[in-house]
């Protein structure tokens, strides 16, 4: 289905719970922050209906954010379930990694196509300081197993903040020289915990060029401009929200744990999916997909309009 803006819409991004193992500072607060009840969580057989409307519309792609989606219980068995829904081609997961060891082969057995890890350095003391709770072991135990499972085409997932992180970005982006990977670098973004940063955190991802400079533009990917250098395996991603909009190319709508259908993840709009089913259902989904904006107003000195942390969202 297309919007008014001529933008084909093929991609969900279903966030299937608001609960995370860590609090990375950029996305909660250190004590965390008010959970939905039980109640208010969407059910596998709610997600599973949603999908398949969205489906109905053309949507081909999904991808299960969180939070954390491993801290679902039954997450194996939802990915089953997505999986299953006619006209899905593709089901995707972004993860910590830091509890995908036990579990990452029963993914890819159930259906599970690819996995994005975030992971923003490293350092294991830096990586503590920035998840408050993660272990870089725990994250690249669950990478490895990744690859035993015959999890392909990964993708690593970099918030770049200056002043943190800054100084890791040839090493981050050289996981991608002896595998076949894509390390994507992300511009920070004014919005929840870090919309009153100061100005230093936000890092433009042409610092990844400068720190790496024999990349060499080969292309794009979704909103990724995609970089290689000679004799890599892999390849580098920028994704610049701030400093370059891909906005007029989103292929995207969200829907968060609690059933609210997001058109953009930086607006406030939100339409209520909750409590419908069959052609109700459907119809509530093209209403989301026509409200799609043409673009987010956020930059270095406004931030996002959205009124739900990324824990609600699933970036």
């Amino acid at each position: 289905m297309r919007d008014e803006f001529g933008r084909d819409i093929r991609y969900l991004r279903l966030s299937v719970t608001d609960r995370c193992n860590c609090r990375c500072v950029y996305c909660m607060p250190e004590n965390g922050v008010p959970m939905l009840s039980h109640a208010d969580i969407l059910s596998f057989e709610e997600m599973r209906d949603i999908v398949a409307a969205a489906a109905s519309l053309g949507v081909r792609k999904v991808r299960l954010t969180g939070g954390e989606p491993l801290v679902r219980r039954g997450i194996v068995d939802l990915v089953g379930m997505v999986a299953a829904v006619p006209g899905i081609d593709e089901v995707d997961m972004t993860t910590n990694a830091t509890l995908l060891a036990p579990v990452a082969a029963s993914l890819r057995d159930a259906g599970l196509t690819r996995l994005n890890v975030s992971l923003d350095t490293l350092n294991a003391a830096r990586y503590k300081a920035i998840t408050r709770r993660g272990t870089l072991a725990d994250a690249l135990a669950g990478l490895a197993a990744a690859h035993d499972a015959g999890f392909a085409n990964t993708k690593i997932n970099c918030v770049l903040i200056g002043g943190v992180n800054d100084d890791e970005l040839r090493p981050l982006a050289e996981l991608a020289r002896d595998r076949d990977l894509t390390v994507r670098f992300i511009e920070l973004m004014r919005m929840g915990e870090c919309a009153g940063w100061p100005k230093g955190r936000f890092v433009s991802a042409d610092e990844v060029l400068s720190a790496v400079p024999e990349l060499v533009r080969v292309g794009g990917q979704g909103v990724s401009e995609l970089y290689q250098a000679p004799g890599w395996k892999g390849s580098v991603g920028l994704i610049r929200p701030m400093t370059h909009r891909f906005c007029s190319s989103c292929d995207r709508i969200r829907v968060t744990a609690d059933g609210r259908l997001k058109p953009c993840l930086h607006s406030a709009a939100e339409v209520n999916l909750r409590g419908l089913s069959g052609q109700d259902l459907a119809e509530a989904i093209r209403a989301g997909i026509a409200a799609k904006p043409r673009g987010h107003r956020m930059d270095n000195g406004r931030a996002s309009d959205s009124l739900r942390a990324m824990n609600e969202i699933g970036g």
